[in-house]
């Protein structure tokens, strides 16, 4: 389909999937029933819901796209998917209405308990200090739209309505859901770290890119990596992401004329239960993570979801593909951090 008709029937707006603050305005855009996205949403608590009516889209046509989205979900959201099969979830309900998220930390520890036969002896008393952090809670989107007559010409043809505009978007936010957790941002003067950015976490430098490396230099590098996580009181469960590059290669002998590979053998050192691979690292950057909610979090405000509204005097539907899914990593008060990052 030529340009000019994707614009005429309808297209996705701009490059990549945005990531913004939410504001006290919707631009002006008017809703099916009246006043402003901004006032529909005002009038709800804020609830996403309030953007998804049977006012444009039948109920089966929402159908439709909502099952475009979840599959594309699926496919996309690796890394962030592994996090939330364990369980690292902070839920924030309202997310469309809030801006930050602030939590304390721990900044010291209290001295190790005492032993005595009477218990009798008074003991030393102290209390832990607190620190509050805070990370934006910003919004991650994509828009597209359809013009009323296209819409109105496939259900009179007996077409569904074309799902790949919702495809892309949706494949957009996936994208920058996905990298956020890798390599954080900074926006409205706040920073949300990833688990390559967070400044606690260990660093060190592989042997050699793992692309190339030998069985055993890799198995050495990340022995070295569970050592420092053995320093820092870490005890797992780990989880190893390497790059798509890497991930080939670890299917090669471990050695010459090996009855394993190196994936085998690399999974046989104990604490290490899984290997993602993911896009979002390159080089030879690897990570390894332990899975524990003092560590690493998505905070999940809204799962990715469609809205809507109409513009151009109702000629124009608008849908957005939006989400609140951001990392939280931690690192307690003495700094000691739960990832180690090779490059």
């Amino acid at each position: 389909m030529a340009y000019q008709d994707m614009e005429q029937l309808g297209g996705v707006t701009g490059g990549g999937a945005g990531v913004d603050v939410m504001t006290a305005t919707a631009g002006g855009l008017v809703a099916n029933g009246g006043g402003t996205v901004a006032q529909r949403l005002m009038a709800s608590g804020f609830r996403v819901e309030a953007l998804r009516t049977n006012g444009v889209l039948l109920p089966r046509e929402w159908e439709y796209f909502d099952n475009v989205v979840v599959d594309i979900i699926r496919q996309n959201l690796v890394a962030v998917k592994e996090i939330m099969s364990r369980g690292l979830i902070y839920n924030l309900p309202n997310a469309l209405g809030v801006m930050t998220l602030e939590w304390q930390q721990v900044l010291d520890d209290l001295e190790d308990a005492e032993i005595t036969m009477s218990g009798l002896n008074e003991a030393t008393k102290d209390r832990q200090q607190y620190g509050t952090l805070t990370m934006p809670i910003p919004i991650i989107h994509k828009e597209f739209f359809y013009n009323v007559r296209f819409l109105e010409a496939a259900r009179r043809a007996g077409r569904r309505v074309d799902t790949v505009h919702a495809e892309v978007a949706t494949r957009k936010v996936a994208e920058r859901v996905e990298k956020l957790l890798f390599s954080g941002l900074t926006i409205a003067g706040g920073t949300i770290y990833g688990l390559m950015t967070h400044p606690n976490r260990n660093t060190g430098s592989v042997s050699a890119g793992w692309a190339t490396a030998t069985g055993a230099q890799i198995v050495t590098d990340v022995i070295a990596m569970m050592t420092i996580m053995a320093q820092k009181v870490m005890s797992g469960p780990f989880v190893l992401f390497i790059p798509l590059t890497v991930a080939a290669h670890l299917g090669d002998d471990y050695k010459a004329n090996s009855d394993k590979t190196i994936l085998e053998r690399l999974m046989a050192i104990p604490g290490l239960t899984k290997i993602v691979t993911t896009s979002y690292l390159t080089g030879n950057n690897v990570l390894l993570v332990q899975m524990t909610s003092d560590v690493v979090q998505m905070v999940d405000g809204i799962q990715p979801t469609m809205v809507e509204w109409e513009s151009k005097g109702g000629f124009e539907f608008n849908f957005k593909i939006i989400a609140i899914l951001l990392p939280r990593i931690r690192a307690s008060g003495n700094g000691f951090s739960g990832i180690v990052h090779f490059s």
